[in-house]
């Protein structure tokens, strides 16, 4: 697979925008290898929609063969030295958790705007209280990776473009402890105004996104069932706005954006 980096407009979109789109960044042969292997664990039978009774099924973390490789293709390696710094992340060795979401009328209850946190609070199994601060540690890329062909219909995440903005100046008074998930969540209204962009693709698309983007869900109101993941990239380190060399990556680079 073509492994052609990405271009200087889509770094400056990345770092704008908070997200750059990578069409074909891993192949659609592999995203189908994917799909046969999550429909199993769905339960429900791709041929019978009587079977899809839930707006939406969460799956665990998946680690095997294609699913590695698709996190591991050489668009995307390219894409995170560009983005996050040569030597600055780790590679994944799964995909993480799947929220499948299926045609409905039923709300799906998981769809408010948030950011995604990246490191435990006061209590490691309270996902609610983990943290996210100026830094990001723990966290270098939100990205979304679609294993289903993906129109404005069949619920693609909605994405606030530029908020990343809103949330570094947010962060920024909360130092190195930085804020909870919900804390965080509580004060996106700021974050309202930004344009709404929604990651549409083919099986096989990837949106690297800026870990301070403000994102949502939404309901399905298509015909054929989403199939996403949504893993973060390991930072090796946090990320730095003081560099004595100045070599900031893009990351870095938008968060001082927002805070000069």
């Amino acid at each position: 697979m073509n492994s052609m980096p990405l271009t200087g407009q889509q770094i400056r979109q990345f770092v704008d925008d908070g997200f750059v789109r990578i069409d074909g960044a891993f192949a659609p042969e592999l995203a189908e290898e994917c799909r046969a292997i999550l429909w199993r664990d769905t339960g429900c039978d791709p041929n019978d929609a009587s079977t899809w009774t839930r707006p939406v099924v969460r799956l665990g973390d998946y680690n095997q063969a294609p699913f590695v490789q698709a996190a591991n293709s050489g668009p995307l390696h390219t894409a995170f030295d560009q983005l996050v710094g040569a030597g600055r992340w780790t590679p994944r060795t799964s995909l993480g958790t799947f929220p499948v979401r299926f045609p409905s009328t039923e709300l799906p209850g998981d769809d408010g705007w948030h950011v995604d946190a990246s490191f435990p609070g006061a209590d490691p199994g309270d996902f609610f209280s983990y943290r996210i601060n100026i830094s990001s540690r723990g966290r270098a890329l939100l990205m979304l990776f679609l294993f289903s062909d993906t129109s404005e219909k069949d619920a693609p995440t909605r994405i606030r473009a530029g908020s990343h903005f809103d949330v570094a100046r947010i962060l920024e008074p909360a130092g190195d402890a930085g804020m909870t998930f919900v804390e965080l969540a509580g004060k996106l209204d700021t974050t309202a105004g930004r344009e709404e962009v929604v990651a549409t693709g083919k099986a096989g698309t990837v949106y690297l996104c800026h870990p301070f983007i403000a994102h949502a869900a939404q309901p399905h109101r298509g015909n054929t069932p989403r199939f996403m993941a949504q893993p973060p990239l390991y930072p090796t380190a946090p990320f730095q706005l003081q560099r004595e060399d100045g070599a900031y990556c893009p990351v870095e680079t938008a968060i001082l954006k927002a805070l000069d």
